[in-house]
């Protein structure tokens, strides 16, 4: 099977009414999507079968979300805004055509802007996934 292009790739976020609204968030230039992790206990005993340690899976974690944007104020400060939210807010990860989607609730953990001389303003955000994630699979 052949790649799928991630142009297009799009990180939206929730404007917590009650009937949601996503926007795209503008000038994204990298997605690293949530890596979601599972935690596993020991359960090896004296008596485990031959002498193999055993297992049994524990809590799972929703894993970080990091973006890269074209940094603009006049666009993104109401993001800087978000790091003062105690409670999650609801993004989604829309993926280019018709590929789905991955919604969460998340906290914005991080929000690191630069301003180099001989570049662009660019920014990086981290936003920390709150619960289980709800994939929908597309086309």
């Amino acid at each position: 099977m052949a790649g799928l292009d991630a142009f297009g790739t799009q990180l939206q976020r929730g404007d917590g009414a009650g009937s949601e609204v996503f926007t795209a968030i503008a000038a994204v230039t990298n997605i690293t999507p949530p890596g979601i992790e599972r935690e596993t206990y020991d359960v090896t005993a004296h008596d485990s079968a031959d002498g193999w340690r055993e297992h049994i899976g524990g809590l799972k974690d929703g894993g970080e979300v990091s973006i890269d944007i074209n940094y603009d104020p006049r666009e993104h400060d109401v993001l800087v805004a978000d790091f003062d939210d105690t409670e999650p807010r609801n993004y989604k990860i829309v993926w280019p055509g018709s590929l789905g989607s991955w919604a969460f609730a998340a906290i914005l953990t991080a929000f690191e802007p630069e301003a180099p001389h001989d570049e662009k303003l660019a920014a990086s955000l981290t936003f920390k996934v709150s619960g289980k994630p709800t994939i929908t699979t597309g086309v």
